[in-house]
Order: C-alpha cells, then structure tokens, then sequence
C-alpha cells in the first residue's frame, strides 16, 4: 500500500512547510503567541531567579501556574520548554513549529498505517487540508500540539482505553478542550474504570508536583481565569455587539484586554450575557451528554455514537463559548477524523463544512484582523468573522441532530469495530442457511 503512504507523506511535510512558512508572511503576527508569550514563558521559567513578567533578575523564583495564577494548565509548559531541545540550533519560533509537527508526524503515521483502511487515507487527506486551510493559527499555538493527542486518544479508546485516556489527559491538562471527547468516551466506553484512572493517573502527576513547590493555590487557577472573562471578539455570542460597534452604535466597541492578551467587545446590556454564557455551555454540553447516554442505553454503539457525541460536546465548546479564539477550530479536527475514519459516507458533508470553516477562520485570522482591531471595526472583516461563526453553530446543531438520530437497538458489523482499532480493511462474510 506505498500508493497510498508515499504521496501522503510527501504532502505531509509540503503542508507543514507551506503553512509555517506562511506564518512569517501573512499580517497580523500570526506567531505572536510562540516569540511574544511562549518563548519568554519558557525562557524565564527555565531558570530560577528570574522574574517571568519582565524577564529580570528577581531574589525569588517564579513559576506561572506554580508561584503565580496562570491562563493555562500546568502541563501547557511541557511543550513549551521542549522546544528549546531544537531553539538552541534553530531559534525558539522554527523549534516550535517543529515540536507541533513532530507531534502531528507521530499522531499522522498511526493514523494511516500501512494505508490499507480507506476511512483512515480519506481521513488523513483531510486532516492535512483543515491544516492547511485554518493556516498558521492551527501550527502557532498551544491548541495545535493537543490535536495529535486527542487524534491518538479517540483511535485507542477501544482497544487502549488506559493509554487513549493518558494521552487525553494530558491534552487536558494543556488545554481544557481534550475533556469533551474524554467525556464522550466516558459515556460511550464500556471499559470506563480504565479511563478513570488514566485520568487520575494523569492528574496527580501532574497536581502532586505543582502542590509539592507550593502551587496549591494556583492548579485551578486558570479555570477562574477563563469563567471571569469577557466576551472575546471572535466569539460567537459576541457578535450582535461586534455588528454594534462596527456601525458606532455607542456603548459598542472593540478594547485590548491585557491580562488576557485578547481583544474583547463590549456594549449595551454585555454584563448578563458575559455571566451567562459559561452556565449555559455547560448546560448545553450536559444536556447533549444525557441524549448520549441515553442512546447508549437504548443499544446504540461505539462506532454510531461516539463520533457524533464527541463533535457536539466540542462544537457546543466552541460556539457557546464567550471565549472564541480562531485556534480553537483545531479542536473539531479529531472528532471529524473519526468519524471519517469509521463512517466516511456519512461524514463527508460534516467534513467539508469544516473545511470550509477552517478557510474562512485563516482568512478572517490574520489576514483581515487589522479590520477587526479597531474600536469600531471595519464592517467586511466582521461579515466575514460573522458568517464563520454562524457555520460554527449550523455544525454543532447538526452534530446534536446526529446524535439525537443516533440508530439504537442494533449491533455494529465486527468488521467495522476491527477496522476502526486495527486500520485494517475487513472481509463480511455472510452465512446462509441449508
């Protein structure tokens, strides 16, 4: 099956190469997280004595997430600090590029195998479009160096569920979003207990240590971070008011927020809706979860219900969220990836709306976000960030609906279960009755 492994690896390294090369072409700092954030982060953090806000020596060692409250979890400094394995010969911005390729390289050859299962080539096919499609965003941020690991999870929670749980744990622990798909597998997974202790195994790992240097007061301290924000102007929710200030209806405009080194939008009647916005994704999400669980129930399977399941609990992440970053369409990659893997037919008009949403977030990000800066921002750039959330909610509502359709009372071909955990293409053979 070289036909199908070659051209794919080729394309493999072209569209990584492509899209971080265009990250130091494009507007608007594409990068700005890796040189502006991550690598003084790191830098500083690196060495005791020296004061990670202004990089000074300081009589005191500070650590974000350890000694001070931080916008991540801990374990989000993992890959951080390993990019200066390759910084030291190549500077921090190409080091970083090259750890989230590494990690898209590993997650990449499990996914194809020996390229005999077509769900996986299709699937692997798209995943390189929606790479290069969403463009630098999708390689420059921590976001993108969790995708691997929930592609890797969502494939191994079958027949790994222990390993497929560590590996979401730990995305989790970088950035909060791996936990849909870890609770779509807690609700799917007939082998459950081995998910509850990859997940605990995974967070006293990582909580012991953090408590052990005194960071008791600051393991959860990014989730206070995030539920006390406003509305980030990219985010769905926000975009009656993005509308608003683009038309100078006063009260409406656009600011910098520099704690969270995001840009927000605000106007009439915003503080309701800011405290609502987080109960009601949640209460979205745990409404989806019960319509899963119950399927289950009802007889649905792994191979119907998982995929669907997963994509609506991390759609609903993402279109519910006050908080609405143009990296966090990554996330809808790896639910996407799984079910073209095991259902591609039915998929592909779910793929194909992500495609499109991933164009459209790269040229909403960078290349017309100058348009959105403004305190009254220019009104084609917000049409455009609006049109790429509206299709953002179009695909979590039809993510729910397909959860909701979900078949029960049947049992899934064991050749469909054999080719999802094993990347092996399955015979049916049908026996008849003398």
């Amino acid at each position: 099956m070289l036909r199908r492994v070659v051209p794919l690896l080729i394309a493999f390294v072209a569209v990584h190469v492509t899209v971080a090369v265009l990250g130091y072409q494009q507007p608007n700092e594409p990068m700005g997280d890796v040189y502006l954030v991550y690598e003084p982060w790191s830098r500083c953090a690196l060495f005791g004595g020296i004061d990670v806000t202004s990089c000074t020596r300081s009589t005191t060692w500070e650590w974000p997430g350890i000694t001070e409250k931080w916008i991540y979890p801990q374990l989000a400094f993992v890959p951080m600090t390993f990019a200066w394995v390759f910084a030291w010969a190549i500077g921090y911005t190409p080091a970083w590029a090259l750890t989230v390729s590494l990690a898209n390289l590993v997650a990449f050859v499990i996914l194809v195998g020996k390229g005999r299962s077509t769900g996986r080539v299709v699937a692997a096919w798209f995943w390189l479009a929606a790479i290069l499609l969403i463009g630098p965003v999708g390689l420059y941020r921590i976001d993108g160096i969790t995708v691997p690991f929930a592609i890797l999870g969502s494939i191994w929670l079958v027949r790994r569920p222990f390993v497929a749980s560590v590996l979401l744990s730990i995305a989790v622990w970088m950035k909060v979003w791996p936990a849909a798909i870890l609770a779509a597998g807690l609700i799917v997974v007939r082998r459950r207990l081995s998910l509850v202790w990859g997940a605990v195994a995974v967070s006293l790992a990582t909580v012991i240590p953090v408590v052990a240097l005194g960071g008791a007061p600051f393991v959860l301290g990014f989730v206070g971070d995030q539920t006390s924000r406003g509305i980030q102007m990219e985010a769905p929710v926000g975009g009656l008011y993005m509308i608003l200030a683009s038309f100078y209806v006063p009260g409406s405009e656009v600011y910098y927020d520099g704690g969270v080194l995001t840009f927000q939008v605000t106007g009439p009647g915003v503080e309701p809706v800011i405290a609502i916005m987080t109960p009601l994704m949640l209460l979205v999400m745990a409404g989806v979860a019960v319509v899963g669980a119950r399927k289950l129930w009802a007889g649905a399977t792994f191979v119907t219900l998982f995929p669907p399941l997963s994509l609506a609990l991390v759609t609903a992440f993402i279109a519910l969220n006050k908080v609405g970053s143009p990296q966090y369409y990554v996330w809808v990659f790896a639910p996407v990836i799984l079910g073209l893997m095991i259902d591609r037919r039915r998929w592909y008009g779910l793929a194909a709306l992500t495609l499109v949403i991933a164009g459209l977030t790269q040229w909403m990000y960078p290349m017309v976000y100058d348009g959105l800066m403004a305190t009254h921002p220019a009104p084609f750039p917000v049409f455009l960030l609006e049109a790429r959330n509206v299709l953002a909610i179009v695909l979590m509502v039809w993510a729910i609906v397909r959860v909701v359709r979900v078949p029960v009372g049947r049992v899934a071909r064991p050749g469909d279960v054999r080719e999802f955990v094993t990347g092996r293409r399955t015979t049916t053979v049908t026996a008849t009755a003398d």
